[in-house]
């Protein structure tokens, strides 16, 4: 069993990615009206890749189109074998088990914050 963890922190999310080689980007065909499309990661350098339907975008155009959908990044550091993982899902926080705004209360100040899960993924 790995460990996944849920964040929407900026700066935790550019961390995971620039570690694992990923780059923000859009599949292509899906923007509208000038806005970001459906956002992904890229891994440019990974063996076996399959991006052609990608778009390599800024972080800026990223994180506004994240924080405009109010997503959340649930990732895996490593597998269950202890090698690294490149898992990881963009969802929706009212649809996605790990959310952590299950978590949040009330009185939650709204920053971005994380969580970690056990997952079975590997």
């Amino acid at each position: 069993m790995s460990l996944s963890k849920t964040t929407q922190d900026h700066d935790e999310i550019r961390r995971w990615a620039e570690t694992h080689g990923a780059q923000p980007a859009e599949v292509a065909s899906t923007e509208r009206n000038g806005d970001t499309g459906i956002l992904r990661f890229c891994f440019p350098k990974a063996p076996n890749r399959n991006d052609s339907n990608l778009r390599e975008i800024s972080w800026d155009e990223f994180f506004e189109k994240f924080d405009e959908n109010n997503l959340e990044l649930v990732y895996q550091e490593k597998t269950a074998a202890g090698e690294k993982s490149n898992f990881n899902k963009l969802v929706h926080p009212s649809e996605e088990e790990h959310s952590s705004r299950k978590q949040k209360s009330a009185s939650s100040s709204g920053s971005h914050k994380s969580h970690t899960h056990k997952s079975s993924a590997a």
